[in-house]
């Protein structure tokens, strides 16, 4: 199962967002606001981001940018900001996809489908064993229940 940290201070949207990943079988974990979602993020195995570009606390720019520098983690930005060059900054910073609102959640939904499909093919190499014990033989790195395990 994967798991998607849903980023978005509107809860209307958040809760159609939720519905339609839950729908298809995805786990997701919803903040709605910055602070929050940097602190899900920290604390979870994340495999895909949704983040709104405006919060009200700590921009979605700024959380791109911070998760950018720790992580690979694939993000689609979840925007009001429709201008050309606001598409190139979100892919400057380093989402993945840019999505504007108004949105239709079944192409989102199509997105994200798309996403796990490019990183079924990239991740030969991680082993997933249900929930509970991921192993990547690239980055040597081992997850139980999604918590970094540190090897000798």
């Amino acid at each position: 199962m994967f798991n998607i940290l849903i980023v978005e201070d509107e809860i209307k949207i958040t809760q159609v967002i939720k519905a339609y990943l839950d729908k298809e079988g995805y786990h997701c974990i919803v903040a709605n606001n910055g602070e929050q979602a940097l602190e899900f993020f920290l604390k979870n195995s994340i495999d895909l981001i949704i983040l709104d570009r405006m919060l009200p606390d700590i921009s979605g720019e700024e959380i791109c940018e911070k998760v950018r520098a720790i992580s690979k983690v694939h993000i689609i930005m979840l925007t009001a900001k429709t201008e050309d060059s606001d598409k190139i900054d979100g892919f400057n910073i380093g989402c993945d996809d840019y999505v504007c609102k108004p949105f239709n959640v079944k192409e989102l939904v199509l997105r994200v489908k798309a996403v796990f499909r490019k990183m079924d093919v990239e991740n030969k190499d991680l082993l997933k064993f249900s929930d509970e014990l991921e192993i990547d033989m690239n980055s040597h790195e081992v997850k139980v229940r999604g918590k970094k395990v540190e090897l000798c």
